[in-house]
């Protein structure tokens, strides 16, 4: 650091950055879970069964998985900006081509371009975060921006049902899509990686490069060659993180495309009734976003922990906060209200989680590869998905449905959700153990 720097006042443009992917991330996840909203609405307009529903989340996760094949490679190669962009572009349209589409078919095309494009979301932004915070910051703009799947999850099922009623499902899909084209606008005038960028001052930027340690061969260390997927599949660290999505990010994708079912099936809701209790749960889930970003660095810099200590700590508390998702089924015979609280509690907890197991990337990568890593995790997450739906959700809740027990459903289901965790924890510390930072060559 020169001496100008030390002694100027140090610019916060980062946090504007931090911001612009936070709306990125939250119309991200309007325009996927539009369509949960919409559930009971194609069942009596356009005959789905709960199969056909399925059907059609399948194939979002599908190409979502197979989108992350490439889209971290592309977005470390083409860099922030340009993938972040192409990546946004191309999901809006998609978005708003959903409105010209009724049936079946056609919206497992649609929704099959959507779930490809939206694959560039998290890998950009877990770049974008490595490229502009030091990692003792990392985890709290991590935490903060993917709290954006919590608003997004909130303004949808606030928003779709009065669109719906007043103007028609397919309206729906064609204001939310257009949200991304607005998002753009701002992203191609106020973004520049830190070392370009006019708004950050000497101080800032000294302050954005201060990470030292490990800096022979690995994080913060821009002189390292982007790693192949072949070498990034070579090392426990990356198993360790694609597990830990593996095992927890079908958890996250079940409360967003089943929950307002779940309120319409076990309380027998109207859709408009039933978007205030999804709400709240995500409502709750934001602050347990936030807070799980700001846990770690109170270990880091409050209790002197090193990095992946504070990390992994903080992990295995947000582990046990999911447990009383166990309870769900029965406090809600007493009052939904109590279901609401407990699922809300639950979906905090990951949110906690997501937070930390993004930013362990940027904790053991070189940036020119954190988008690559990230990609990897997130296909092992939507591959998890798919299965989760395949074997368990389409087969089950027909089944039990058809029964007229889709309770038991949903109990199977909340202790799939409990004990994820506490597994994914478990896995990722035997293959982590001692490792710490991938060095490169």
């Amino acid at each position: 650091m020169t001496l100008s720097a030390a002694n100027e006042k140090m610019s916060k443009y980062r946090w504007t950055i931090c911001g612009l992917i936070f709306f990125a991330t939250t119309i991200n996840y309007i325009d996927r879970s539009v369509i949960s909203f919409l559930k009971s609405t194609f069942t009596t307009q356009l005959g789905w069964t709960d199969g056909d529903y399925t059907d059609v989340e399948i194939t979002f996760k599908v190409f979502y998985a197979i989108g992350l094949l490439g889209a971290g490679g592309l977005i470390d190669k083409m860099g922030t900006k340009m993938g972040y962009g192409l990546s946004t572009l191309l999901w809006s349209i998609a978005g708003v081509a959903t409105a010209f589409v009724n049936s079946v078919l056609g919206f497992q095309i649609v929704r099959g371009a959507l779930g490809l494009a939206e694959a560039g979301n998290f890998p950009s932004a877990i770049k974008t975060v490595a490229e502009w915070f030091p990692k003792k910051e990392r985890a709290l703009a991590t935490g903060i921006f993917n709290s954006g799947t919590n608003i997004g999850a909130i303004v949808t099922p606030l928003t779709v049902p009065f669109i719906v009623t007043n103007w028609g499902w397919q309206w729906a899909f064609i204001i939310t899509g257009l949200l991304g084209f607005v998002w753009l606008i701002f992203w191609f005038l106020l973004y520049e990686i830190p070392r370009k960028h006019k708004k950050v001052n000497e101080a800032e930027l000294a302050f954005i490069e201060s990470d030292t340690e490990d800096q022979k061969g690995s994080v913060g260390d821009d002189t390292q060659p982007k790693l192949t997927w072949a070498q990034l599949l070579g090392f426990k660290q990356t198993w360790a993180f694609a597990i830990g999505k593996l095992l927890t990010d079908p958890i996250w994708w079940f409360y967003l495309f089943w929950l307002p079912d779940f309120f319409e099936s076990m309380y027998h809701m109207k859709i408009t009734a039933a978007s205030w209790p999804v709400a709240t749960v995500y409502l709750l889930s934001t602050v347990g976003s936030i807070a799980g970003g700001w846990l770690p660095m109170y270990f880091i810099n409050k209790k002197g922990w090193a990095v992946l200590k504070a990390r992994r700590v903080s992990m295995l508390i947000y582990a046990f906060c999911v447990l009383p998702i166990l309870g769900a089924l029965v406090l809600g015979e007493i009052n939904v209200w109590l279901a609401v609280l407990v699922i809300g509690i639950a979906a905090a907890a990951h949110q906690a989680w997501s937070a930390n197991i993004f930013t362990t990337v940027s904790d053991m990568f070189p940036k020119k590869s954190t988008a690559s890593v990230t990609g990897i995790g997130g296909m092992f997450g939507s591959v998890g998905g798919i299965f989760l739906s395949l074997f368990v959700q389409k087969n089950m809740f027909v089944h039990y449905r058809a029964a007229g027990h889709i309770e038991t459903a949903y109990y199977i289901m909340f202790i799939v959700c409990a004990s994820a965790y506490l597994v994914a924890w478990i896995i990722m510390q035997l293959l982590i153990g001692k490792k710490k930072v991938v060095v490169a060559g």
